[in-house]
């Protein structure tokens, strides 16, 4: 086992660290969540904040992890606050000289894959990390340690507003003072909620719209300001055969394939549509203001152009088009063209049908 060496600013991280009164404070459901989070989008069965101290690293959040504290000469994230600007991940800590002896990798939690995402202090100290492990060997890819790093930064965020919080419930008497740190906190709030809002809207590998954004932009296209129904044309679209581009080619071309399909959507409906990951190899096309007829010839456009990306593998796709009828819920229009979708590949693929 290595011990994790000291960072050279150590005495001032420790200050830095000290200035947020945090340290074995009970739990906040704000830094659960985050933990939560990060572990559904990882993959992991357990994760935790850890805030790294002079001889240990405490848990100020942690999930199916039992300890609430641990020594700082066997942490992971002793090692990763040494380099605070990237995701640390050791895939299979059995198979890694600093690790394959330490004590939670025999032992009990029995860690062998591990990521850690620094929590940086405004003047970007390193104050420990938003990690996430796992008792079997993995990986993390490049979409996941984004979103990771992205959730550090929430969580450095929620440390920063607890610190006002405090500040400001000692400054009370201050009035200008306390003018001045409100409206710092609402901005880091409002800040706060927009980054997750956006996270909870956007599919992270393809940075597209997801299902839940693609329903709500759906329901506001289909009427006017006024409430009057709106011409609104919607299509599914699916890759063909796609499970044999990732069984022969691999899951990073399957990735690459799904990025490149949609700066293709992103590319071609730019200005007047939306499209968005419907999941999987599937994606749904917004388009206000289009008749069936003219959304037809812009989707059988689309499906030539996705047979000419240079992709070097042959790549069709499938699709259904439907056009929104008064009356009709934007659930049953999905309906619609799913059904025109499951036509297309019944009749041969790499075709463009349209609902009845």
């Amino acid at each position: 086992m290595i011990k994790p060496s000291l960072p050279d600013n150590e005495e001032q991280r420790l200050q830095a660290l000290q200035r947020y009164q945090i340290l074995d404070t009970a739990k906040e459901r704000s830094f659960e969540d985050l933990v939560t989070i990060a572990t559904a989008l990882c993959g992991t069965r357990m994760g935790a904040v850890t805030l790294v101290d002079r001889d240990r690293q405490w848990f100020k959040a942690r999930q199916a992890l039992d300890a609430t504290e641990t020594s700082r000469d066997i942490s992971f994230c002793g090692h990763a606050i040494l380099q605070p600007d990237q995701v640390m991940v050791v895939e299979d800590a059995l198979q890694d000289p600093r690790f394959f002896d330490n004590p939670v990798v025999v032992d009990d939690p029995h860690i062998r894959f591990y990521a850690g995402a620094p929590l940086l202090s405004f003047d970007g100290l390193p104050l420990g990390t938003l990690c996430v492990f796992d008792a079997n060997p993995g990986h993390l890819r490049p979409d996941q340690a984004q979103a990771l790093a992205a959730l550090s930064r929430q969580v450095s965020l929620v440390m920063e507003l607890r610190r006002y919080a405090f500040e400001i419930q000692q400054h009370m008497r201050d009035r200008a003072w306390y003018e001045q740190r409100l409206s710092e906190y609402n901005a880091l709030l409002e800040q706060q909620n927009a980054d997750l809002a956006e996270q909870s809207r956007t599919d992270p590998l393809t940075g597209l719209p997801n299902r839940r954004a693609m329903s709500l932009a759906l329901e506001a296209a289909v009427t006017d300001a006024d409430g009057q129904p709106r011409q609104t044309a919607v299509a599914l679209l699916d890759i063909d055969h796609f499970k044999n581009v990732n069984d022969l080619y691999g899951h990073a071309t399957g990735d690459h394939v799904l990025a490149e399909l949609s700066r293709l959507l992103r590319a071609h409906f730019a200005g007047q549509g939306l499209a968005a990951r419907y999941g999987g190899e599937e994606f749904v096309v917004l388009m206000p203001d289009t008749t069936l007829g003219t959304a037809e010839l812009q989707c059988d456009f689309l499906r030539m152009a996705v047979a000419d990306l240079p992709l070097g593998i042959p790549l069709t796709i499938s699709i259904g088009v439907a056009a929104h009828r008064h009356g009709d819920g934007v659930d049953q229009t999905l309906a619609r063209a799913d059904a025109a979708l499951y036509r297309a590949k019944h009749e041969g693929r790499n075709r463009v049908v349209r609902a009845d």
